[in-house]
């Protein structure tokens, strides 16, 4: 009899990749994955260590769990419970001291351990013993271990083509928590493109914590960087679409931006995260650039493609921050243009240098100054959505809506378009006309298109 698997996801792209590999992990061990925690024999809590407050998420998570292992016992059955991800590399046997209820601790660089750790757990469990705590950085890499990633992952896939961070960004825990940064070589991200693609994949997101970092050996023992890559990807019959995140300022190079003007299947939209728009604070994050470096970055990609469309990632009262240091950012915004935007106040993550900075932003400030910010974006992500409207755009559609006969699915863009379909058109690319702009989304109506397709929207700045 199959036993039951359940995965909760926090956070990154990175970690719902993770996750599925974890099914693959495990598949050959008789798990087969669930859609809830009732009733499975294994529940993993795959966790992200980013955002505020998620030690205290899972440990509340956990408690709700402990209710769903106890009935489990009263029914006869064993029901084990791993936290996997970040908080785990970076708790470890904080966890099990802390959380009774968990039996298994394993950080992201060890999940391929899994069937291991998992004969550990259910012996420890049997004997009343410790916890199993695995938060190594492994020598090997874990990509040569895992078995062929499952080919089924629905119209839109992820690839993890890099992992780990040498940045050190002050606020980050990430070089702490997924390791020094590296590369798959390319055969193998492409040998899991083709499956991805053979399962019904039209568009792939390249995933890593510095993706634009990527420097995989190439088939023939030449170093390939992202844009290489890309390339190649691009050539696999029936790959449609190509994305790439996370990017860091400094890693876009000239062969990445002739990809953008060349690679058709890449598609015009980039997450080129900037922290900031004052040098001060730039410095004192150990970005590595200034406002005005990624200013020519921008304006590099946008003469290469000129409809390409940008977020990034802003945080606002980082230690020391000025009213000036504040305007700096919001006169990049303004200058910049943003389809849309990641905004948090800066809190302080255990083990970061920043942590130890002092000179702390009082709490209404950092308030006040994230809804100065997240006001001009969002009108600038409303300006950008409604300069849509009238536009034709390529649409893949990925499940269904709200309503009945009504699809979702996104344009090149990014922008999630919903439509009146049929469901055979599910995983297709379909012409949509698009007829509103709302906040966070467009809507549009299938149309066929004679003779060339409309110019695409421009983004529109917004300077107010």
């Amino acid at each position: 009899m199959a036993k039951k698997l359940f995965v909760k996801t926090y956070g990154c792209q990175m970690n719902v990749y993770d996750s599925d590999r974890m099914a693959d992990v495990l598949a050959p061990h008789g798990y087969e994955s669930s859609d809830t925690p009732e009733g499975a024999d294994l529940v993993i809590l795959n966790t992200c260590h980013i955002r505020e407050k998620a030690t205290e998420k899972v440990y509340s998570e956990l408690g709700r769990l402990r209710a769903l292992k106890d009935e489990a016992a009263r029914q006869g059955r064993r029901m084990l419970i791993g936290v996997a991800g970040c908080v785990a590399q970076a708790e470890g046997e904080e966890i099990a001291r802390r959380a009774p209820v968990v039996d298994l601790v394993f950080g992201p660089q060890t999940y391929h351990r899994l069937p291991e750790l998992l004969v550990r757990a259910l012996e420890r469990d049997a004997l009343g013993g410790a916890r199993v705590v695995d938060t190594d950085f492994p020598a090997e890499a874990k990509f040569d271990h895992l078995p062929e990633a499952a080919g089924h992952r629905g119209a839109t896939a992820f690839l993890s083509v890099q992992e780990g961070c040498d940045k050190f960004c002050t606020f980050c825990v990430v070089p702490y928590t997924r390791g020094a940064e590296f590369s798959r070589p390319a055969a193998d991200v492409l040998a899991e493109a083709r499956r991805l693609v053979a399962g019904g994949s039209a568009e792939i997101t390249l995933l890593g914590q510095n993706v634009n970092a990527y420097h995989g050996i190439g088939p023939h023992g030449a170093t390939w960087g992202l844009g290489r890559l890309i390339r190649a990807l691009a050539d696999i019959p029936g790959l449609q679409r190509l994305r790439y995140t996370t990017s860091h300022p400094r890693d876009v190079d000239d062969e990445l931006i002739a990809a953008h003007r060349e690679v058709p299947a890449l598609m015009p939209y980039l997450h080129l995260p900037v922290q900031s728009g004052s040098d001060r604070l730039l410095t004192a994050m150990n970005r590595k650039h200034t406002a005005e470096f990624y200013r020519r970055i921008v304006d590099r990609l946008r003469d290469a493609r000129p409809d390409l469309a940008l977020s990034s990632d802003f945080i606002v009262g980082f230690p020391g921050e000025t009213d000036q240091d504040f305007a700096d950012t919001l006169r990049l915004v303004r200058e910049v243009g943003f389809a849309q935007a990641y905004t948090f106040k800066y809190s302080a993550r255990p083990g970061t240098p920043a942590a130890d900075m002092g000179d702390a932003v009082p709490e209404p400030v950092k308030a006040d100054r994230l809804s100065a910010l997240q006001q001009l974006i969002g009108a600038q992500q409303v300006a950008f959505n409604k300069a849509a409207i009238g536009s034709v755009q390529p649409v893949l559609f990925e499940r269904r809506g709200a309503r009945p006969g009504q699809l979702i699915g996104r344009g090149p863009w990014m922008q999630s378009v919903h439509a009146d379909a049929p469901d055979r058109l599910l995983g297709h690319v379909v012409p949509v006309r698009i007829i509103d702009g709302h906040a966070n989304s467009l809507s549009g109506a299938v149309v066929t298109i004679a003779g060339p397709e409309p110019a695409p929207p421009a983004i529109e700045r917004v300077t107010a």
